[in-house]
């Protein structure tokens, strides 16, 4: 199977990159829906995946807990990362928790998921070195 990627170049001067020329390279066309950051979905498209109403990601929206982007029209447009946030806040959410609550504790998953990666990433190292050493899992 072969897969074509579109790409937009930068900086013509330059003699490197897929297409010849230095700079960055965006995905044009389809190719953008592969990339989760992508805003692809309307509101109401997003809030029907979600099983919410748009209401509730509006709330996200005025909490500042979601930023999505927004079309040439102003109309919000929700990423695939903004939608999986958006369905963790909203699981807590239905748990009782207030919209902050929930928030702080996606956040603070998220966060404790980057240190156990960090950690496997430093023992690796260390074990590369023939430092390496035992540790409990917690």
């Amino acid at each position: 199977m072969f897969t074509t990627v579109i790409t937009e170049c930068g900086d013509p001067a330059e003699s490197s990159g897929p297409c010849g020329f230095g700079g960055s390279h965006r995905k044009l066309g389809v190719e953008r829906l592969d990339d989760e950051d992508f805003p692809a979905l309307s509101m109401g498209q997003a809030a029907e995946l979600l099983g919410v109403q748009p209401a509730f990601l509006r709330s996200l929206d005025a909490a500042e807990v979601l930023r999505p982007g927004r079309s040439s029209g102003g109309h919000r447009r929700y990423s695939r990362r903004e939608l999986v946030l958006a369905s963790r806040i909203r699981a807590l959410f239905d748990e009782g928790l207030s919209l902050d609550a929930a928030h702080r504790i996606v956040m603070l998953e998220d966060q404790l998921e980057g240190a156990r990666q960090r950690i496997t990433e430093l023992e690796q190292r260390l074990g590369e070195r023939g430092w390496g050493r035992r540790r409990e899992q917690f």
